[in-house]
């Protein structure tokens, strides 16, 4: 049998050196802007000449002079997926660990005959997620890169309700929308890297939950140790966890072990709720409602009344500390 070489690792791109050699050649950068909504699908846009002036400095500028200034100061690049809120850090992944951004990138650059200009009429800008800036070195497809940045409804402003101010009165606003460009640094993809320089917003735009997922796989291995569950044929607790936000946010906090597993099986009989158990004594989860129940019940989610016997599922809660004194206090 023929053993196959293992690829060398792909080294990550430099920064530093991308922002000396962008900063020698950025008058001779041609640009497309796209916008993209919230299914990822691109639309191409135009824009005035007026508008050369500013979309440099608003998208290209001040990403230069931050990562250029950052070699002075020590700033670092770190993994996004090993980051841990550190200073003077400029965090970096992997476009292909990040589906929404590589599926972007690639309908830009390859299916760009199926890209349609985008109307109001027809694809409403409150549907719209981001915009995209898209920088090309005349005759060398290699220098190119993106910048992003989210796109907040509250920065657009629409023809039917807004005004416009102009020589010393009101008028009515003339254009279909309005749109105010963010001005802070966010996203930048240079080939095969993406660099973020916001961190919220950058897992917003593209729903990027790395540490999350993290979290919640060490949590799914735990349970799995510490419980014992059945599944239908095929099917995991991992493979129900990753597509249920509600439980992966859930899991985040959850301290494992707390209820044992016939305290779980007590607590359900007691909340009077559809949790069955197989043969051996493993708790069945068919589905995810079952998860959710099963989750909330070694999480001590459920509560029954004392004063009008209802049953209450709780969706926050905070721990009291353990009272001082004997009863009645705080006379």
């Amino acid at each position: 049998m023929q053993e196959t070489e293992q690829a060398p690792e792909r080294e990550p791109a430099d920064i530093f050196l991308w922002a000396n050699n962008a900063d020698a050649y950025k008058n001779e950068l041609d640009v497309e802007i796209f916008l993209f909504n919230k299914n990822y699908t691109p639309y191409s846009t135009g824009f005035a000449t007026e508008l050369n002036d500013q979309i440099k400095p608003l998208f290209l500028y001040d990403i230069l002079g931050f990562v250029q200034m950052g070699a002075g100061t020590g700033l670092s690049v770190r993994d996004f997926e090993l980051s841990d809120g550190e200073e003077n850090v400029l965090l970096r992944t992997d476009l292909d660990k990040v589906g929404r951004a590589e599926t972007l990138i690639y309908v830009i650059e390859n299916q760009r005959e199926d890209i349609v200009e985008f109307s109001e009429e027809e694809h409403e800008f409150k549907r719209i997620k981001g915009i995209l800036a898209r920088f090309t070195l005349k005759n060398d497809r290699s220098k190119t890169f993106y910048v992003i940045k989210s796109i907040q409804q509250s920065n657009v402003l629409k023809g039917a309700t807004a005004w416009e101010f102009k020589e010393g009165k009101f008028e009515s606003f003339k254009a279909e929308v309005g749109l105010k460009i963010p001005v802070d640094n966010q996203v930048l993809i240079i080939g095969k890297d993406i660099f973020v320089f916001n961190q919220s917003k950058f897992e917003k735009l593209f729903q990027y939950e790395y540490k999350k997922q993290a979290i919640a796989d060490t949590r799914v291995a735990e349970i799995e140790k510490q419980y014992k569950l059945s599944f239908p044929e095929g099917m995991t607790l991992h493979d129900l966890v990753k597509d249920r936000k509600k439980i992966i946010n859930k899991l985040q906090k959850l301290e494992v072990g707390g209820v044992t597993q016939e305290q779980a099986i007590d607590y359900a009989d007691e909340m009077q709720l559809e949790l069955m158990t197989d043969d051996a004594g493993a708790i069945i989860i068919m589905d995810g409602s079952d998860l959710d129940t099963f989750v909330n019940l070694i999480n001590e989610d459920y509560i029954t009344s004392q004063i009008t016997g209802k049953r209450y599922e709780i969706k926050s809660k905070k721990l009291l500390d353990e009272p001082e004194g004997e009863p009645p206090r705080g006379l």
